[in-house]
């Protein structure tokens, strides 16, 4: 399951925490809205920790899951007072909880083979079961027209100690994202250069809304966690248990 290793998981912490820093304030509002200001949060695709870390200040227990070994690394130094295991978000069991939350397109990626079309609902259904009633499910999802124009799209971004190329196609046919991913990481006087592809399923809001609503939830879907719009094609979905 190839996906986040040492050098990109070192580049998105330093470079990429953004959006986990613009919803963890976001979803410790969504929970105070109910006056829950405490319990387990379990987080799915936790990357580097930068959510827990929010939440655990807060006041919340967090157990973060996902399938990097590097980016549980870098979350523990991250979040100390959370829990965090090694595990894809496509199987992994749920805790009884007060929320579950999926921070950065993670539900689409398919470095899991076992993300089949039909996962998506079953996560869906296991995240209701682990909830308590009132309980908050957010998570964000790509979708078509993520990419806009015909494409590909071509970006670069750099940092005190690396760089990084990212190449994004969108197949609207098989309503799919590929982004190629080249890494440069400064390795003593050199630097290492690393490559990873990773593919995400496009989900239409309207489909993601009707599942969840099918599954039990009362859902609406956002622009962005804040007050500034994410990219064209994102979409972030806030839902609570009956």
């Amino acid at each position: 399951m190839p996906g986040y290793g040492d050098d990109l998981a070192h580049i998105h912490d330093d470079g990429f925490s953004t959006l986990a820093e613009l919803a963890a304030p976001k979803i410790v509002e969504l929970l105070g809205d109910r006056g829950t200001s405490s319990g387990l949060v379990v987080e799915l695709g936790c990357g580097p920790g930068r959510t827990a870390r929010t939440l655990t200040d807060a006041g919340f227990d967090v157990l973060g899951l996902d399938a990097s070994p590097a980016m549980i690394a870098l979350a523990r130094r991250a979040a100390p007072a959370a829990d965090f295991s090694v595990a894809s978000f496509v199987e992994a069991d749920l805790l009884l909880c007060q929320a579950v939350i999926a921070v950065g397109e993670v539900l689409g990626y398919l470095l899991d083979p076992a993300n089949t079309e039909e996962a998506l609902a079953e996560v869906f259904a296991r995240a209701h079961a682990a909830l308590e009633p009132g309980g908050l499910f957010v998570f964000d999802l790509a979708g078509p027209g993520r990419v806009p124009g015909s494409g590909p799209l071509r970006s670069w971004f750099e940092g005190r100690d690396w760089a990084v190329l990212v190449e994004t196609e969108e197949d609207r046919v098989a309503q799919e994202l590929t982004r190629s991913i080249t890494t440069f990481r400064r390795d003593g006087e050199l630097y290492r250069r690393g490559q990873e592809i990773h593919r995400l399923r496009l989900h239409r809001p309207a489909e993601v809304l009707a599942l969840l609503r099918c599954t039990g939830f009362r859902a609406r879907v956002r622009r962005g966690y804040g007050e500034e719009p994410f990219a064209p094609g994102h979409r972030a979905y806030f839902a609570r248990k009956a």
